[in-house]
């Protein structure tokens, strides 16, 4: 019998885990997984031990083995109706195959490889024609372990079982498996083996008929896109926002464990081992609450940026009606914002004359205590999250506007996009209607009751927060390395694991740059295609590998079948 053979099957390897010694090859091997590949490692006899040298990349598939005994079998009627079961004849059935396995929501395969391997002894599809129209109801792969690696028990198996969901003739599955067993014993096998999820009843019974026996041996796969359902386990009950559900969703395909302790607030523990963090969204309890606070008061935000050397708007705090016009005298325009509060809440852009002022002012105070002023910076409004001293996402925040039609009010259409942009964001984004709307309506000329003509495009707000109905799109790839550079020194500077950066720049491509805000419980929801939530757990947890961190050793492989070591038999 040789050793350490893997073949690939158009879907990926079967790996023969008879044929390895050393249970860690065994786990080596299944690393090598390309990427849109399914691996799978059969005959494995002791999976604790292969699994302990890859627990977070491979898990134990959750399925029976199954054994037919071909000494007695009895091939039975054979196929059903004016359904013919043979290899392939034409090209064109390869292709079907492929469509089969989408219908069945399986694998892609290669198809020039299945019609490569139309009179292969090692890998047999078999085919289940209807004989008038040619069509292709179903299919069967089937290995000879004797032909493959000269296997001492004189063994085969079966490999993807798929029939056309909507072919109308009974019995077509049966009928492949009794196809291939009378072929394989027809060659001299004595047994066919096949894997069957734990839980498929229908399938089950078939093959109980069928004279099927269970056998003892394990199967094991990798972690990857296809096989989430079979190692993530059933989503937690409870409803969570955007905001935590995609943390939770990455933690679960790498086998974290999520326990829900506030679904309203988004509060949730996630464990690996013996380690557990607990989170509110993508604040966790890596950061300290001293590096929190620097956050949340927007006043020490600035000095502490300010100190270290990174742009921020003149600023102070709001105090006698004296200081706050000399103030504004200075700036000319300035921004008055609440020093703690979020989402864009209590905060009024573009404050020129004493009036607002005093309005801005009292606004902010109704959320915050102390009220910051700052020097208005007029460009793109940039949010730039950095995780772990990287940056990893970078998003341009467009404030919420209105399309004019020639007939609606602007307060229909206000109402009309804020629906839009809540069925968009799961309910997080709404555009309200307040004095702020009223001051920016009027700043157009209009007020809610206006008619806005037909294309003309005007700004409901000011601040581009996506919960008041901002849109933000990505400019990860053009950012300017200073505005990098900038945003992974802030991150230093404020002692922060995770926080997302709100700068005013001329572009995103451009250097020039001033950090308005720093948050400390960034949202990384709508920042796609970014891999924000993939970095968040990579930075709770670096131990949990994702199949991203394999892209390069998958890169210096043609093929999956020129995966070749020392040892191994790659066929």
């Amino acid at each position: 019998m040789h050793d350490q053979v893997s073949l690939y099957c158009g879907w990926g390897r079967i790996i023969f885990a008879q044929t390895f010694t050393d249970p860690g090859e065994i786990a080596r091997e299944m690393l090598h997984e390309r990427p849109g590949q399914r691996d799978i490692a059969a005959y494995v006899l002791n999976p604790q031990v292969v699994l302990s040298y890859a627990p977070q990349q491979l898990f134990l598939d959750p399925s029976d083995m199954l054994r037919l005994d071909l000494t007695d079998f009895d091939a039975g009627a054979g196929a059903p109706g004016a359904v013919t079961i043979r290899r392939l004849h034409h090209e064109a059935e390869a292709e079907a195959l492929n469509d089969l396995y989408i219908k069945r929501d399986m694998v892609p395969s290669d198809a020039n490889f299945i019609w490569r391997q139309r009179d292969s002894a090692q890998i047999v599809y078999l085919v289940a024609v209807d004989e008038r129209s040619g069509v292709v109801l179903g299919t069967v792969t089937g290995i000879d372990h004797k032909e493959v690696f000269d296997d001492t028990e004189n063994g085969s198996s079966l490999w993807c079982l798929a029939v056309d969901p909507g072919a109308m003739v009974p019995g077509v599955g049966e009928a492949l498996v009794r196809a291939l067993a009378s072929h394989f014993k027809q060659a001299g096998r004595s047994y066919m083996d096949l894997s069957v999820i734990h839980d498929n009843a229908q399938a089950k019974a078939l093959y109980d008929k069928l004279g099927f026996v269970n056998v003892q041996v394990f199967a094991l796969k990798t972690k990857n896109a296809w096989n989430e359902n079979l190692f993530i386990g059933p989503e937690p009950d409870e409803k969570l926002n955007p905001y935590a559900r995609i943390i939770i969703d990455e933690a679960r395909t790498r086998g974290i464990a999520v326990d829900v302790l506030d679904e309203a607030e988004g509060y949730f523990r996630l464990s690996l081992g013996g380690k557990s963090i607990v989170c509110r969204e993508s604040l966790s309890e890596l950061t300290t609450a001293i590096a929190m606070s620097r956050c949340q008061d927007k006043y020490v935000t600035h000095r502490w940026l300010s100190k270290g050397g990174l742009r921020t708007p003149a600023f102070q705090l709001a105090g006698s009606a004296e200081d706050n016009r000399t103030f504004l005298a200075e700036q000319g325009q300035v921004v008055v914002k609440p020093a703690i509060g979020e989402q864009g809440k209590g905060i009024t852009v573009g404050v020129d004359n004493e009036a607002d002022l005093e309005r801005a002012i009292e606004l902010a105070a109704h959320f915050s205590e102390r009220v910051l002023l700052e020097s208005c910076h007029p460009g793109q409004d940039l949010r730039v999250v950095v995780i772990n001293g990287r940056v990893v996402a970078a998003a341009v925040r467009k404030p919420a506007q209105i399309r004019g039609d020639g007939s609606h009010d602007a307060r229909t259409l206000i109402e009309k996009q804020s629906r839009r942009r809540a069925a968009a964001t799961g309910g997080e984004s709404n555009i309200p209607v307040d004095e702020e709307t009223e001051r920016c309506l009027a700043a157009h000329g209009y007020t809610l009751d206006s008619v806005i003509p037909e294309g003309e495009h005007v700004e409901v707000r000011k601040t581009a927060n996506l919960h008041t109905g901002g849109t933000i799109n990505d400019v990860t790839s053009i950012l300017h390395p200073r505005l990098v550079e900038a945003s992974v020194r802030a991150a230093r500077r404020l002692d922060i694991p995770v926080v997302g950066l709100d700068l005013m720049v001329r572009a995103p491509d451009q250097p020039d740059y001033v950090i308005i805000e720093a948050n400390e419980r960034v949202g990384l929801a709508n920042h796609e295609p970014q891999p924000t939530a993939e970095r968040f757990i990579d930075l709770l947890f670096p131990l949990s590998l994702k199949s991203h961190h394999r892209d390069a050793v998958y890169a210096r492989n043609e093929h999956p079948a020129a995966v070749q070591g020392e040892g191994r038999r790659a066929l």
